[in-house]
C-alpha cells in the first residue's frame, strides 16, 4: 500500500515533478484514472493523488506506472527523454502490447517524448475478445490497418477496411470496431 507523503514533492529536472510527468503521458494516450490504477494495483485516489503531485509514488510503484504508460522509470525522471526522437520496432512495439478493460491490445507510440500534438497507438483486436462498444472523445482520429479485417462503425455508417486501408474521421461521431479476421492489427492515431 503507498503511503502519503504530504510534506514532499517530487520535482524532477526543470520544476516539471513526476505526478505531472504522469498526468500528461496518461492523459495524452486518453486512458482513465482507474485503467492505470487497475493495471498497476493502486487506488484510483492513489493514481490521482501521485498525478497532483501530493503523494510521491514508491519506485515500485513508479515502475508499474511507468510501464502501464509505454515508458520506462527514467522516462518519467529524466528532462532530457522529454524532447527526443524516439524510434521503436514493430518487434518492441508487439512485445509490449497491453491489454486495456475492452479487450484490446495496445502499445502506445513515443510515450516518452511528452507534450506532443498527437498520439500514435498500435492496436491488436482479437475477434471474441473485443468487448462491442462506441465512444466518442474530442479531436479526430486516423486508423491504418496493418493486417487483417475490421468494421469500423462512424456514427450511423459502416465501413470495411482490409490491410492497407485507413479511415479519418471527428471522434466526436460515436465509433468503435468490430474484428472480421481472427486478428486486426492497425495503427490508431489520436489528435
Amino acid at each position: 500500500m503507498e503511503k502519503e507523503n504530504k510534506n514532499s514533492t517530487a520535482i524532477i529536472g526543470n520544476d516539471i515533478e513526476v505526478g505531472t510527468r504522469i498526468k500528461l503521458l496518461r492523459t495524452s494516450q486518453k486512458r482513465t484514472l482507474q485503467e492505470i490504477a487497475d493495471s498497476c494495483g493502486l487506488s484510483k485516489s492513489m493514481i490521482s493523488k501521485i498525478e497532483n503531485n501530493k503523494a510521491v509514488p514508491s519506485v515500485a510503484a513508479l515502475v508499474k506506472i511507468a510501464s502501464i504508460l509505454g515508458t520506462s522509470i527514467s522516462g518519467l525522471l529524466e528532462q532530457e527523454s522529454w524532447d527526443k526522437t524516439i524510434v521503436t520496432s514493430y518487434k518492441t512495439a508487439m512485445d509490449k502490447l497491453i491489454k486495456t478493460e475492452k479487450g484490446y491490445h495496445i502499445f502506445p507510440y513515443a510515450s516518452a517524448y511528452h507534450n506532443k500534438k498527437m498520439q500514435p497507438f498500435l492496436f491488436v483486436a482479437r475477434k471474441g475478445e473485443v468487448i462491442p462498444h462506441q465512444l466518442s472523445h474530442e479531436g479526430e482520429e486516423f486508423v491504418f490497418v496493418i493486417e487483417g479485417n475490421m468494421k469500423m462503425q462512424v456514427g450511423d455508417t459502416e465501413y470495411v477496411l482490409k490491410a492497407g486501408d485507413s479511415l479519418y474521421f471527428n471522434a466526436l461521431h460515436k465509433h468503435g470496431i468490430t474484428p472480421l479476421s481472427d486478428e486486426v492489427t492497425y495503427i490508431d492515431i489520436f489528435v
